[in-house]
């Protein structure tokens, strides 16, 4: 697999995704800034991914301090981590890892600021190490809800691409694949970014795992057709009450999925559910550019000048179209989350 994000030589090494599939190249980024615009303009995309890159970037920007006196250095570390807080407001794993951050930084008050330096890059190493591992158990619970044969829709990029390496909901099939598990994968284009299309399709072609495109709106007849046996998508934060928030047109699919008979599955680690949102009314979904719409990638237009554009990057799929929810502690219904993650 290729990285998605990687401490290189100083910097945080990312793999340009707005620049896939057509190239893969890696952006060196030297200061807190770079990674804060990286973030925002989606160079780093996927909930676990952009979690990874935002403790990178604490860890960048730590680097960079001058000050030898620790509440010196706290006051403008605190300040680097309201910069990275405030790139994307919908995926949670980019509030978590800098709260990882804040909280380790907390517990090295006292220490000599070299150290606390070294400690806050040793620990944003460890976020993107255990994403990996908590990656490839999820997919180990996940592929037990697979069989041989199976054709499995999905949404977006929830692969290796969107988290430090393996994946979430690309992560499930992988495992049932390396499990000698005959499979299909269809993937959605997922408009406007084209994440399936762009990075979903590119992704499992890399892995020779079998993969076939489709637009957004062909996924009904699909099904009606009976050549979609279940659907796994990720997610970029989950409520208490399990309703998911995830890429626009994933509540498009559940609902499909549900009229049709067809188990809908949401990959995605403990680090995305989050408990004091009590339910999908309570996500902030962030909005982002009408070019999005209105062009393809910022340069081909595809509609009118001057139209009016609505342009949601993400919806909310309500807990009961949701069959299961795959974490690295196992599968369980969305009713289950409160009581098994409280602790």
């Amino acid at each position: 697999m290729v990285p998605t994000v990687q401490w290189h030589e100083g910097a945080v090494r990312l793999l340009d995704q707005s620049r896939l599939p057509e190239t893969v190249t890696f952006l060196d980024c030297r200061d807190v800034e770079s990674v804060a615009v990286a973030i925002r303009e989606l160079k780093v995309r996927g909930a676990p991914a952009i979690g990874v890159t935002a403790a990178m970037g604490v860890a960048l920007g730590a680097q960079a301090i001058s000050a030898a006196e620790y509440e010196t250095f706290a006051k403008q570390l605190l300040e680097i981590c309201e910069r990275l807080a405030a790139t994307r407001p919908t995926a949670v794993n980019l509030f978590w890892a800098i709260e990882r951050m804040k909280q380790k930084l907390s517990a090295l008050r006292g220490e000599p600021v070299a150290a606390i330096k070294a400690a806050l890059l040793k620990e944003s190493q460890a976020i993107l190490e255990e994403d990996i591992a908590l990656c490839k158990a999820m997919g180990r619970h996940g592929a037990e809800l697979i069989q041989g044969g199976q054709t499995i829709l999905t949404h977006c990029n929830a692969g290796a691409l969107a988290t430090a390496g393996y994946g979430t909901a690309l992560g499930v099939i992988r495992a049932a694949w390396e499990q000698g598990k005959q499979i299909q994968v269809i993937a959605d284009e997922t408009r406007p970014v084209l994440q399936g299309a762009r990075l979903t399709a590119w992704e499992l072609m890399q892995d020779k795992i079998p993969v076939t495109l489709i637009t957004d709106s062909m996924a009904g007849s699909l099904m009606r057709q009976g050549k979609i046996h279940l659907c796994i998508v990720g997610a970029d934060r989950i409520a208490a009450n399990g309703d998911v928030a995830n890429k626009i047109g994933t509540y498009s699919v559940a609902v499909l999925a549900k009229a049709h008979g067809i188990p809908f599955y949401v990959a995605a680690p403990y680090s995305t559910i989050d408990l004091r949102t009590k339910s999908g009314a309570d996500i902030t979904i962030e909005q982002r550019n009408a070019q999005e719409v209105t062009t393809i990638h910022g340069s081909h237009p595809v509609a009118p000048t001057g139209v009016s554009v609505y342009n949601p990057a993400f919806d909310v799929t309500p807990a009961e179209l949701v069959s299961g929810i795959i974490t690295e502690r196992g599968v369980f219904t969305p009713q289950e989350l409160a009581r098994r993650f409280a602790s």
